[in-house]
């Protein structure tokens, strides 16, 4: 996938420098060479993960680190978090309570992640309890706790916090999960609640299908849920 990306690159570079600054430059042997790497098997589409953490796991991982006096960071709850908000481990660290709307229960995320707006790419989410997990109950629990004045809701490193992430996985042998997999969990079950693509994208923050596609790896099994919720 790096390597299609490097060629795309090359590519742009190239048409740039023919329509921009009259250069004597053609861009089609640039396809050319994306054909023959295709055909030899360099270059092709990225794998996409859809590796979905069981309850079980998730239970068996916030038990872990809310029994370990030793563990500084709220771990369990942040990744009770992940789920509840599909939020990206970095956008969780950075949250602040100046965000917070308390009347309507809505966090205003700041220059949230799009490849196409790297600043004031703000969004309003709700916090809610869609996704087995209720958000807005996690702020306030940790309100109850807040002890000094840093304005994030969970003042941590997010690196850090990934780091225990990881070393929670293999003390509990939970093989292949990431952190990432919780936003992505999140996501998909935004849509086994019954939200449409639009309304999930509300929360995720992805500005079409085909972005937001990767993430709705549903279980069969909540299609139960989906039709009493229609019925209700």
């Amino acid at each position: 996938m790096t390597l299609g990306i490097d060629i795309g690159f090359i590519k742009l570079i190239l048409a740039h420098a023919a329509a921009v600054h009259g250069l004597p430059v053609k861009v089609e042997p640039v396809d050319l060479a994306r054909i023959a790497l295709k055909r030899l098997g360099l270059v092709g589409k990225g794998h996409q993960r859809d590796r979905r953490p069981t309850q079980d796991e998730l239970d068996r991982l916030v038990a872990h680190f809310d029994a370990n006096p030793r563990q500084i960071a709220p771990v369990g709850q942040i990744i009770r978090f992940a789920v509840a908000t599909a939020k990206r481990q970095e956008e969780i660290c950075k949250a602040r309570w100046s965000d917070v709307d308390t009347r309507t229960r809505m966090l205003l995320i700041r220059d949230r992640k799009d490849p196409r707006n790297k600043n004031g790419n703000n969004q309003r989410i709700p916090l809610f309890a869609a996704t087995g997990y209720d958000a807005w109950e996690i702020v306030e629990d940790q309100l109850a706790k807040r002890s000094n004045d840093d304005d994030r809701i969970f003042p941590f490193n997010h690196r850090s916090v990934g780091t225990a992430f990881r070393r929670g996985c293999a003390d509990l042998n939970i093989h292949d999960l990431h952190f990432h997999d919780l936003r992505h969990e999140g996501t998909s079950r935004l849509f086994e609640a019954g939200f449409t693509i639009e309304q999930v994208a509300l929360v995720t923050g992805h500005k079409d299908w085909k972005m937001l596609k990767r993430y709705t790896h549903l279980k069969p099994e909540a299609l139960h849920a989906v039709l009493a919720n229609r019925a209700a």
